[in-house]
């Protein structure tokens, strides 16, 4: 794992096409902002935890598997704040 120290407004660049920039600091909370391309899938650890799990289940029970939740139109920035 990589361990990157950066401030308020610094972000980092993945692969040349997904930049993570630091929007807010509250506390103990760092608001993430995400631009990455349309068919990148961006997700909380917990929201992809969740798609995993209910594709191993209907693999198991003979369903069609999800490979993301419903589409939701990205800003057209293409950046996301997640908390």
């Amino acid at each position: 794992m990589l361990i990157l120290s950066r401030r308020l407004n610094e972000s980092i660049v993945i692969d040349g096409r997904i930049t993570v920039k630091i929007v807010r600091v509250d506390g103990e909370v760092v608001k993430l902002g995400i631009a990455a391309p349309l068919d990148v899938p961006v997700h909380r650890q917990e929201i992809y935890e969740e798609i995993q799990k209910n594709n191993q289940e209907a693999l198991t029970q003979g369903r069609a598997a999800v490979s993301a939740l419903p589409k939701v139109p990205r800003p057209h920035s293409n950046v996301e704040t997640k908390a």
